[in-house]
């Protein structure tokens, strides 16, 4: 522990020694002095992680040599060789290992007064509060593990997903995540995406989704992706029937704290603050820098003599936005565990909060200004909740956060596209007409695609195009996008054999120029070459069966005329955006 403190504290304090003339406030001072506070906390909750183990491991081979001595064989599970559990362990850990059995060897402490053979206290742990548990011995090893082993972040992400009845808000939520996070705070965070389902080949699905649309940023170590073994859940249908609520709804609650429990046990060890997400939220920019400065600031400015913050608060709805001190995490992780059963999450938050601070012989106004000191809220929210399909069957919410600020749109306009008769084989839903989003005055949502369907755009003169751009589904339908869909256009003016338009491109059988498609997040976007020429027709070609609607909620045709500066602005644009 005193190496641990010495590798924090030195370097912080050099830091300021040097940089000390440069710092503007004496509010930089604390905050940097808050940091490595925090830093501090992390490492000794690391610290008292590794104490346990060893703990734990020395009383097992303990046991191990009690059982050999004694030529007892029934030990269930059957324990594994000395050997092989030293191998596993980190030089570090075998050699206070070695120290522990030198110790116990010696009879330092192996007995009491009278001779009586000395036997720890075992207090209680998770197979207390979840003995189904014990029924596997891999309840805890994940069944599915994605990660670079990325770890020592400022702030980790938890994103819990599981499949959803109707609409899946999980890449849109993970690209707005990353859209609005500079290089920086890419680099000093960690998203954790949690899969929740007991189904290998569902976990599997969501999971590949993932790593295809974002395969840089797992790759970078960006994305950590986990999902629990089946045998990490109880039978649900075993659970009490609590709060008169039906036994569905007993069971959605149930499995979501035990699913935040498990998240924030592998995030415990990863990071110094852990935010708890959803999966189908937007974001405001630079987030993370925020996020971070509040909580350095929160912690700077507490007084000795009273208590530090707890939870801190970026979004007023539900779960959403709570951000904690990791070392602080198994607090919570054993709350759930032992009330999993019996109330929400976001309940458990409060009564937990209350436990520690509220007084039987004071009001609830005492009580409400205790909660204020160590549940901190910022003064606007930087999340949004935009799902209205909830992972519990047949709920619709359409809870919104009034403190985000301005509203998600649902489509983007643009009034200039070159004239044109528009038309498609998808029929429209109500006045969602293809003609009207076009315009700019509304998006087009169609039913069901099927294979061969065609959204046109016929320019009444032939159109020097410089850049096309659709994106598909939007903030409140996000998987009404066009999968399966090519970008396709037809010269107005013949092409040489010869030209290099032939190589650049493939081409359909009625001789359109296949030039781009709708990717993984419902985005066509690109730059045409010049070499085309004037374009009669450009078009949209779905080539699959869709168990979804289709929806365009922006359409923008770029001429060769137009000024360049607002092409480049619009080609940056992200392609989710969250309220500024």
């Amino acid at each position: 522990m005193l190496i641990a403190t010495v590798l924090i504290l030195v370097p912080c304090i050099v830091v300021l020694m040097v940089l000390g003339p440069e710092l503007s406030t004496e509010q930089s001072l604390t905050q940097r002095l808050a940091e490595c506070h925090m830093r501090l906390q992390y490492l000794e909750s690391m610290y008292r992680a590794r104490q346990e183990d060893v703990s734990l491991l020395s009383q097992y081979l303990g046991q191990l040599q009690t059982n050999n001595g004694s030529n007892v064989t029934n030990v269930s599970p059957p324990p594994q060789p000395v050997s092989n559990l030293l191998d596993a362990l980190s030089p570090e850990a075998r050699q206070l290992l070695r120290n522990a059995s030198h110790a116990s060897r010696s009879g330092g402490s192996g007995l009491t007064r009278g001779y009586v053979p000395a036997q720890n206290i075992r207090l209680p742990n998770a197979y207390h509060f979840l003995p189904h548990l014990l029924d596997d011995a891999g309840s805890l090893r994940p069944a599915y593990f994605q990660s670079k082993g990325r770890s020592d972040v400022s702030i980790v992400l938890g994103v819990p997903t599981v499949r959803r009845e109707k609409q899946s808000y999980l890449l849109a939520t993970l690209h707005n995540l990353i859209e609005n996070m500079n290089d920086e705070e890419q680099n000093e965070t960690l998203i954790i995406v949690y899969i929740g389902e007991t189904e290998l080949d569902a976990v599997q699905l969501i999971a590949k989704q993932i790593e295809t649309s974002f395969e840089a940023h797992v790759e970078s170590g960006l994305i950590d992706i986990i999902a629990p073994a089946p045998s990490y859940y109880p039978n649900f249908d075993r659970l009490r029937i609590t709060l008169n609520d039906s036994l569905e709804r007993v069971k959605w609650r149930s499995k979501q704290n035990l699913d935040f429990a498990y998240l924030m046990a592998y995030a415990h060890s990863k990071g110094t603050f852990y935010v708890q997400l959803e999966d189908d939220i937007l974001t405001k920019r630079q987030f993370i820098t925020t996020m971070k400065k509040f909580a350095l600031i929160k912690s700077a400015l507490t007084k000795p003599d009273q208590p530090d913050w707890f939870v801190l608060d970026f979004c007023q709805l539900g779960f959403i936005g709570k951000m904690f001190k990791s070392a602080e995490l198994p607090y919570l992780i054993t709350y759930f565990q032992m009330f999993y059963n019996d109330k929400p999450v976001d309940w458990l938050l409060t009564y937990f909060i209350e436990s520690k601070v509220c007084r039987t012989d004071k009001d609830q106004k005492h009580c409400n200004l205790e909660k204020a000191r160590y549940w901190q809220h910022f003064r606007k929210s930087l999340f949004q909740h935009i799902g209205t399909s909830s992972s519990l069957k047949g709920k619709v919410q359409k809870l919104k956060d009034k403190q985000f600020g301005s509203k998600v749109p649902s489509y983007y306009a643009h009034t200039h596209n070159p004239p044109a008769l528009v038309k498609s084989n998808i029929a429209p839903y109500k006045n969602y007409l293809l003609k009207r989003a076009y315009r700019g005055e509304t998006y087009f949502w169609g039913l069901l695609p099927q294979p061969g369907d065609l959204v046109q755009f016929i320019f009444e003169q032939p159109t020097l195009l410089r850049r096309y751009l659709f994106r598909s589904g939007n903030s409140e339908h996000p998987s009404d996008r066009f999968y399966n869909t090519t970008v396709e256009l037809l010269p107005a003016d013949s092409l040489s054999e010869n030209s290099s338009v032939w190589s650049t491109y493939n081409t359909t059988t009625d001789g359109y120029l296949v030039v781009g498609s709708f990717d993984a997040l419902g985005v066509a976007e690109g730059l045409l070459d010049p070499k085309i020429g004037p374009i009669k027709e450009l078009r949209l070609h779905v080539h699959s069966d869709s168990e979804n609607w289709a929806l365009l909620s922006e359409i923008e045709l770029q001429q060769m005329d137009s000024n360049a500066s607002t092409l480049d602005a619009n080609a940056a644009k992200p392609r989710y955006i969250a309220a500024s």
